[in-house]
């Protein structure tokens, strides 16, 4: 695989999130390329840019799942409160009110 360094790839070759600012996506296919940043520590593929297809649109069933999803991060399991952000479950288990011992009215 051609290996280039820092902002020395050739034009036509993107990754994925320049990609997906373009509104394109990988399609299933093999990375053509790499750069390597950080004195060799940090490696990003570069994907054909020609060989990239539209990203596929957001289907009411895609939104309800990903809703779905997001809910249970979002979603304290001890007071159910849903919060606009992930919680850390890991390593509390709980949203930081519950995790500190304050009573949250559910």
């Amino acid at each position: 695989m051609p290996t280039y360094p820092w902002r020395q790839a050739p034009a036509g070759l993107a990754t994925r999130r320049q990609l997906r600012a373009r509104g394109l996506r990988p399609g299933g296919r093999d990375p053509v390329a790499q750069i390597v940043c950080r004195r060799g520590q940090r490696v990003a593929y570069l994907y054909d840019i020609d060989a990239a297809l539209p990203v596929r649109p957001m289907t009411p069933a895609r939104a309800a799942a990903l809703d779905r999803a997001m809910a249970a991060r979002q979603t304290c399991p001890d007071c159910g409160i849903r919060y606009p952000y992930c919680l850390p479950l890991r390593t509390l288990g709980t949203c930081p009110l519950c995790a500190d011992g304050y009573a949250t009215a559910a």
